[in-house]
């Protein structure tokens, strides 16, 4: 019994893998993502009148304040800091060594013999498996973005998020932030190092012809997936 598939049902199955491919290639970010938006506050009121030479209502702090961001709104900028390094090896090394012999039989003190020829047996093996393996990777990231407080948590702590968008001649250049930091860690000048925030979220990146050069196509991503049955 032969199996014969018709011209439609190939290019079928062709449209189909290439688009179950083309769905695994990521999309490009695009900037004013809502989520790294600044804090929308209330419209302001009209500015009152100075009403005295030191205080005025309308912009009035503590007394104890120092000009750190300590509302939702505020603005506060944030020390990229980061550096990692690991580095693994491993060495794995396995010998196995078999040997079996199985004299000559005896019946009523003969040896047991077929065809004139005594029996005896005999099974020998040897196996052996070496592997070795290394990984080592660095990373850095050093600058710094100006974020704004988003939440400010029953403890203090505080809720910041933003996003920072540069565009050059072959593409646009972003780092995006969002994490919890202490009020305490916030320095005298409003700035905070990266390090002191929990729960983290760094991501830079970029768009345009410069990242896609280091982008490997789909199709090379498929000779190396899992879904590659050789």
């Amino acid at each position: 019994m032969k199996l014969t598939i018709s011209p439609s049902i190939k290019i079928g199955l062709m449209l189909g893998m290439l688009a179950l491919l083309s769905g695994c290639v990521n999309k490009a970010p695009k900037p004013d993502n809502p989520y790294y938006a600044p804090v929308q506050m209330p419209s302001f009121e009209t500015p009152k009148p100075i009403n005295g030479a030191i205080f005025h209502a309308s912009t009035n702090r503590d007394i104890y304040s120092d000009g750190r961001a300590l509302r939702p709104g505020d603005i506060i900028t944030i020390n990229l800091t980061e550096r990692t390094q690991s580095s693994k090896q491993s060495s794995t090394s396995l010998d196995k060594s078999t040997d079996v012999n199985l004299p000559v039989p005896n019946v009523m003190g003969e040896p047991l013999t077929v065809f004139g020829r005594e029996l005896s047996a005999g099974v020998g093996g040897d196996s052996s498996f070496s592997g070795d393996s290394s990984s080592n990777m660095r990373n850095q990231l050093s600058g710094n973005i100006t974020a704004t407080i988003h939440e400010i948590y029953p403890n203090g702590v505080m809720l910041v998020r933003g996003e920072k968008w540069v565009t050059l001649n072959q593409g646009d250049e972003y780092i995006r932030i969002s994490g919890l930091v202490r009020p305490q860690d916030i320095r005298a000048d409003n700035t905070v190092d990266s390090t002191r925030l929990a729960d983290a979220r760094i991501t830079y990146s970029g768009t345009g012809a410069t990242a896609d050069v280091n982008v490997m196509g789909w199709l090379g991503r498929f000779f190396i997936s899992a879904l590659m049955p050789f």
